[in-house]
């Protein structure tokens, strides 16, 4: 497989193209161990529009909630070397190490329902949640 910088130049890939993962200094296409939606990226990317630059979407798993975790989404200006940095369509998550080990092969979605607008984790990882999809248990 071609190394990224022979697919892409420097620049990330454009809409349709796939995720960049990145992991200190390298960047690597590759599945990726959580993977945001196009209509998830379109929403981030439009929500750190609003915000100063060098913004990033944190996603974290903290202890708490009525099911033993609960999904916490941060606006972030700084990001550790490990942290996993997913860029689509103009938006940049964050992952820590250890929620990484709470999200690994999760879905990040953007809903419009009936009830609202939200941000949805599908997490195959979790054995049950509540009932507001904020908080879950493994």
């Amino acid at each position: 497989m071609p190394a990224p910088a022979d697919l892409y130049g420097e620049q990330s890939p454009g809409k349709g193209a796939p995720a960049l993962l990145l992991r200190g200094n390298m960047t690597i296409v590759a599945d990726l161990p959580v993977n945001v939606t196009d209509r998830a990226a379109r929403r981030i990317a439009h929500v750190l529009s609003k915000e100063p630059e060098g913004s990033m979407l944190r996603v974290a798993v903290n202890g708490g909630g009525c099911s033993g975790f609960q999904y916490a989404f941060d606006i972030s200006r700084e990001k550790t070397a490990d942290d996993l940095v997913i860029e689509r369509e103009g938006a940049v998550v964050l992952v820590d190490p250890v929620s990484l080990d709470f999200l690994r092969g999760a879905k990040i979605d953007f809903v419009d329902e009936l009830i609202g607008q939200s941000f949805k984790i599908f997490n195959p990882n979790a054995t049950s949640s509540c009932g507001c999809g904020t908080s879950f248990s493994i």
